[in-house]
């Protein structure tokens, strides 16, 4: 059966002040992130319908805090926490929190491409 850790995720990205370390499984990415500053994805998320996040999200807060604000609302996770969020949210994550997630890998690839698209266009690098 397969498994993955943190210390054996074989996939290792940074995005700013995000370290991310995955494996694909079955078709999710499983994805051990730790955030050394506090982060939103507000700014890339601006090219995606409704400036938000499209994909679902399966997790447990391992330390730390998120808030994720719908349309409608906003929910809170702390450590300890496990949750599921569905399509059409925005992301806020405290410094110094640590998470596991699982996200299908197909919907995770549009999100994860307007955030390069964005961070790329903050650094000049594309027109």
């Amino acid at each position: 059966m397969p498994k993955v850790s943190k210390q054996s995720a074989t996939q290792i990205q940074e995005f700013g002040p995000v370290t991310s370390r995955r494996a694909e499984m079955g078709g999710l990415l499983v994805e051990f992130a730790s955030f050394g500053a506090d982060a939103d994805l507000d700014g890339p998320l601006q090219a995606l319908p409704g400036a938000a996040c499209q994909c679902p999200h399966w997790g447990y807060v391992i330390t730390g805090r998120m808030r994720y604000v719908f349309g409608d609302h906003e929910e809170v996770y702390e450590a300890g926490d496990a949750f599921y969020q569905p399509p059409g949210h925005r992301p806020y994550v405290d410094a110094g929190t640590e998470m596991l997630q699982l996200s299908p890998v197909d919907g995770l690839a549009v999100t994860e491409r307007a955030i390069t698209d964005w961070m790329e266009r903050q650094e000049g690098r594309t027109p």
